[in-house]
């Protein structure tokens, strides 16, 4: 399918008919998995560290739900990794102060060794483009996250991409949590976008994979030479699986994200429950529970069919405290939960979250 026949299409059909074969009599419908490590000479592949069809397809897929350059990676955290490998030496990195703490803790060591120059900025408010410009300053990259993890919290990407462009600096959104059903930060104005594709992408929580989706060629070249030097490949079957998976990715978020509204709809009156953070859209929210965080620990302990996990994004829902994690930021609150929700009956998942909440 042409690219240009692809842009006329809305996301849902776009998610089912990329990344497919040429149509041709008794063609495959599906690619082929295909694991090589070595090719004949005389192509331009060469070796199985350099390209894999079964990658491209899964690519080409990707690129076309976000409109642009796709490169996958072995993980979400070395798709992470190779984008912040494009930051000058000694550049000024403005991240949020919480996030997805494996992004946190890799800036955070980068800046040990001397790397780069970490600055934590909350950009949920990007009202003041002034005060927005001062707080980007001389930064190489700006790297957000929309919603964040855990705190589900909305960075108006439209409104500071044209500062970023402003003080010259690389915009960078991890899109992990929205999709590309519910935003596409490139024609927003961002530079790259993230996605740790071992969540909704894939959906059934069977692959670790990552991808980063550019719309200037000049970075996606350099994300694939990174890529290749570094080693970070993903494997042929991973990505056959995480391209199976992105067929049903619009149904899934479509019914996941009804569930997580009327969850949160009804979270908000239970006696248990402190706060609830919701954005208003998509399968992500968060819960702070009073009480102590053995209260939160043992909501965990206590369902049947919730998932006490810590990755998200599949058709199960999954709940987890996520301070229990050393590596968590210290803003986000010790008794809170996030919760994945999936694609189950919202009344089975309401019944099970209930009868573990305490005061029941």
């Amino acid at each position: 399918m042409s690219s240009t026949h692809e842009s006329a299409l809305a996301p849902a059909t776009v998610a089912v008919s990329a990344g497919r074969p040429a149509r041709q009599p008794d063609g495959p419908l599906n690619p082929p998995l295909v694991l090589a490590s070595t090719y004949h000479a005389g192509g331009d592949v060469g070796y199985g560290r350099y390209g894999n069809p079964t990658w491209e397809m899964f690519e080409s897929a990707v690129a076309a739900l976000e409109g642009g350059v796709a490169t996958s990676f072995a993980s979400g955290l070395a798709a992470v990794s190779a984008v912040l490998d494009l930051v000058p030496e000694g550049g000024v990195v403005v991240a949020p102060a919480d996030a997805y703490y494996g992004s946190l803790e890799l800036l955070a060591r980068l800046e040990k060794q001397g790397r780069l120059t970490v600055r934590h900025v909350d950009l949920t408010d990007v009202t003041d483009p002034a005060a927005t410009t001062d707080a980007l300053r001389d930064a190489a990259m700006v790297w957000v996250e929309t919603p964040t993890n855990p705190m589900l919290r909305v960075v108006d990407v439209a409104a500071l991409a044209p500062v970023c462009r402003e003080v010259d600096a690389l915009l960078v959104v991890d899109s992990t949590f929205a999709t590309p059903v519910l935003a596409r930060p490139l024609e927003l104005g961002a530079d790259i976008v993230v996605h740790s594709a071992t969540k909704f992408l894939s959906g059934h929580a069977d692959v670790v994979l990552g991808v980063a989706v550019s719309g200037d060629a000049d970075l996606a070249t350099r994300l694939v030479e990174t890529r290749g030097l570094l080693g970070a490949v993903p494997g042929p079957f991973e990505s056959w699986l995480a391209l199976r998976g992105l067929r049903t990715l619009h149904v899934r978020v479509e019914r996941a994200s009804a569930n997580a509204a009327e969850l949160a709809r009804r979270l908000t009156d239970h006696a248990a429950v402190a706060a609830v953070h919701y954005p208003g859209s998509g399968a992500m929210l968060a819960i702070e529970l009073r009480g102590e965080p053995q209260v939160a620990e043992l909501v965990c302990d206590s369902t049947e069919v919730w998932v006490h996990a810590t990755s998200l994004g599949g058709v199960e829902s999954s709940l987890e405290r996520r301070r229990r994690w050393a590596g968590e930021s210290t803003a986000v609150p010790e008794s809170l939960l996030r919760l994945s929700v999936g694609i189950e009956d919202v009344e089975d998942l309401w019944a099970d979250l209930v009868q573990a909440l305490p005061g029941r």
